[in-house]
């Protein structure tokens, strides 16, 4: 009977110590940087695309996907500052992205900027630095691609008239970029571009195997409320705990959530054995349940 006693005594001692390791563990995490949120590379995804072709159509729709993920995606209509050079900051933003993902549709070729923005890409790609080039064919076959026929064989037609000194370069791009590992709509899920999408954002986030959720930079009264959270979690306890954020839209209650569960699942050390961050449930539950299972 005393071994017994004495053997509860210290399970129970080994749990106090455990539980305050966990307080210390969180304690000295109550001054949180949300700059620690944030990868070194500056994009997970750049997206190049023929705006005429697919701006508010299909690459539209994955930009938003690719955002709701929770991948910081560099799209050039709303990244670049106004009145800069574009093609500076379209170079910078390609060599500082893990994966380039470009979506080739019918009009691609004909946009010598499209074009040009593919030679960097697979340069890129050839540096070895880790970068990826996920070709994505949305209207056209990756055939069209390689040899230039069909609508890219008229776009070169013009290029061979205006642009003669680069035409052999962008063969040759195209033909080494017809050729990646990609996505071709018309082989998946039957052509149904919501599915299609899902399954990149899975291929995307398989290739980046990302841990921190995106935080933006120059963040103002975020840390302070954060806090806040820790305070509150530092108490020792096993217990489940809910935390609630509410107030006012736009206020930053997501920014919020996005620096806690960075600092908590990945900083702590705990080694969480699954976590999981949910953007707009309201909006998805509305959509499709099954989705948000």
């Amino acid at each position: 009977m005393q071994k017994e006693k004495r053997k509860q005594s210290k399970d129970e001692e080994n749990d106090s110590s455990s539980r305050k390791r966990r307080k210390a563990d969180l304690t000295a995490m109550i001054e949180p940087d949300s700059s620690r949120s944030r990868p070194q590379v500056a994009y997970d995804v750049f997206l190049s695309f023929r705006g005429e072709d697919t701006r508010k159509t299909f690459t539209d729709h994955l930009h938003t996907a690719l955002v709701q993920a929770g991948i910081h995606t560099f799209q050039d209509d709303d990244e670049l500052p106004r009145g800069e050079e574009i093609s500076d900051h379209l170079l910078k933003a390609i060599r500082e992205s893990k994966i380039s993902t470009v979506v080739f549709s019918k009009g691609y070729a004909s946009s010598r900027w499209c074009l040009n923005e593919l030679v960097e890409i697979l340069k890129c790609r050839k540096r070895k630095t880790g970068q990826i080039a996920l070709p994505i064919f949305y209207d056209i076959d990756p055939s069209d691609v390689r040899k230039q026929t069909g609508s890219f064989a008229e776009a070169f037609v013009k290029h061979e008239e205006r642009s003669k000194e680069k035409v052999k370069e962008w063969r040759e791009t195209l033909e080494e970029a017809g050729n990646l590992s990609g996505w071709n709509l018309k082989d998946m899920a039957n052509g149904h571009e919501a599915k299609f999408i899902q399954e990149i954002i899975k291929d995307v986030l398989t290739k980046l195997d990302p841990k921190y959720l995106h935080v933006p930079k120059h963040l103002v009264g975020i840390d302070p409320l954060a806090h806040n959270i820790f305070h509150f979690l530092s108490t020792a306890t096993d217990d489940v705990r809910i935390v609630g954020i509410h107030g006012m839209p736009g206020i930053g209650k997501t920014t919020i959530a996005k620096v806690v569960f960075n600092q908590l699942c990945y900083d702590c050390g705990y080694g969480f054995e699954g976590s999981s961050f949910l953007l707009n449930v309201k909006e998805s539950e509305s959509k499709d349940m099954v989705l948000l299972q």
